[in-house]
């Protein structure tokens, strides 16, 4: 019999609701309520979905009634709020980037290490990678090259694009050759908000591969697509389309999509953490320490772009 799982969310934003719902669907577990700074967000989305809502003043009357937690709120708010439901023990997913600073990453992870509580973030475009394959590739990428970007939409705003939409694609870069990276140069301009809106970045590694990788939050339309290049070939996806064209030897997985992982890469990632939280696998799909180091290298691209200069000897990878 599944263990029952009682499950909370903090944020009610769009996000917020994402998570809301893939516990709703999940079997042998409970949503209990959403939380949210003000009772009038929270109680509207908990209203939609059945559930309680709580606010600042009931946090311990929300927290000692759940074992799990997605943390969806903005994201300078995901250190505290992981920290303190850690430290109650229970277990927590927090959206990416898993927080602002790696201070605050730090803290998270050991919260989790301490009371043994599992901890996972919400990279969940490496579920793409696994169903079509691409981790088990028998050759390293030497190059890669992405593009992530789309309308303004008001949301995110207290985070630069690089920590809003790139960290993705530096998570799977990361993903795909975890080592050291060299070199670090990038451009960046805000066009609404007061943070940078649009950044290009050209990240050199230990080994070789270079990566360059561009985002926006203020372009015309949208697109999330994704080159990566091997000596005998390489692999072009559209994320959007879920779809990819392979010039190398691997034998991937075309219909990627069509699995029931490939489907619902959020929900496939939610699985994986309950599954962590009840002991049935040793880890989630993603962990804290591959969130800050994705996070870490991320900082970096901010850095550079802000100061202009090479970042050399970037303390991230294997």
């Amino acid at each position: 019999m599944t263990k029952l799982l009682r499950a909370g969310v903090a944020g009610a934003g769009v996000f917020g609701g994402y998570h809301a719902n893939k516990y709703l669907q999940s079997e042998g577990v409970e949503l209990v309520g959403v939380y949210d700074r003000g009772t009038g967000r929270a109680l509207e989305l908990a209203t939609k979905i059945g559930a309680k809502g709580f606010d600042a003043e009931h946090w311990d009357a929300f927290i000692d009634q759940i074992d799990v937690l997605t943390v969806a709120a903005p994201a300078v708010a995901h250190a505290q709020l992981a920290v303190r439901a850690l430290e109650r023990g229970v277990h927590v997913y927090v959206e990416k980037p898993i927080t602002p600073s790696i201070q605050e990453a730090e803290a998270i992870i050991a919260a989790a290490r301490e009371n043994d509580r599992v901890l996972a973030c919400g990279h969940q475009e490496r579920i793409v990678f696994h169903e079509m394959g691409l981790f088990e590739a028998p050759e390293r990428p030497i190059r890669l090259e992405a593009t992530r970007q789309g309308p303004w939409t008001g949301r995110s705003v207290d985070i630069s694009v690089v920590l809003d939409l790139m960290v993705h694609d530096i998570d799977l870069a990361l993903s795909l050759n975890e080592r050291v990276a060299t070199s670090v140069i990038a451009k960046s301009r805000s066009v609404v908000g007061d943070l940078p809106d649009e950044t290009e970045a050209e990240i050199r590694f230990d080994d070789g591969l270079v990566a360059a990788l561009k985002a926006s939050r203020a372009a015309d339309g949208r697109e999330r697509t994704m080159r990566v290049v091997y000596p005998s070939g390489e692999v072009a996806i559209d994320f959007m389309a879920r779809t990819f064209l392979n010039t190398t030897p691997f034998k991937l997985n075309a219909d990627f999509a069509e699995t029931p992982r490939g489907k619902d890469p959020l929900g496939a990632s939610v699985g994986d953490f309950l599954a962590a939280a009840r002991g049935e696998t040793p880890r989630p799909a993603v962990t804290g320490e591959e969130a800050a180091r994705a996070l870490a290298l991320a900082l970096a691209v901010d850095e550079a772009a802000e100061t202009g200069l090479t970042l050399s000897k970037v303390a991230v990878g294997a």
